[in-house]
């Protein structure tokens, strides 16, 4: 389910990504700044608890960057951290899911959660921020991207229209 879930990710994160590409950068830069820093966020807490899940330092001091990166930063960047993603749980163990990691949250604060409840928060808290963004392109008049898991496994699995005709 977790590969899945993150095939889902990546795919939803993608296309987001691109319609974002349609705010003009002078009449909605507003709305446009809002979007990305929304991005952003999202972007810098997936590092962060790859950083947790690996038991690395993740080298970030807050939930954002100062700066605001450009939309082809963060295509990059994202799209990057899918993929580690994407290998991370094609790889880890159900015994390694299952552990319990002590981290400490940017603001100093103490937490502690199993790998698996990790990949849960950071899946389930961009979806929560792409919803954001999908409101600021739908109040904007652009049709926000079909943002859904169903979508996505249509998608990524034509055959499953098949399947389903056929019951």
């Amino acid at each position: 389910m977790l590969q899945t879930l993150y095939g889902y990710q990546a795919w939803a994160n993608r296309d987001l990504l691109d319609k974002l590409a349609l705010l003009d950068e002078t009449t909605q830069a507003t709305e446009r700044e809002t979007a990305l820093r929304l991005v952003s966020h999202h972007h810098v807490v997936a590092r962060i608890f790859a950083g947790h899940l690996t038991g690395t330092n993740h080298g970030y001091a807050s939930d954002n960057m100062v700066e605001t990166p450009s939309l082809g930063e963060l295509q990059t960047s994202v799209a990057a951290t899918d993929r580690w993603y994407r290998d991370y749980v094609r790889t880890i163990s159900p015994e390694a899911l299952s552990q319990t990691v002590a981290f400490s949250f940017t603001d100093g604060d103490k937490g502690s959660m199993t790998r698996h409840e990790m990949l849960l928060h950071v899946a389930l808290h961009s979806a929560v921020h792409r919803g954001e963004v999908c409101r600021i392109l739908w109040q904007l008049s652009i049709t926000p991207p079909w943002d859904t898991l169903a979508v996505y496994l249509h998608q990524s699995e034509p055959a499953r229209r098949e399947q389903s005709a056929a019951a």
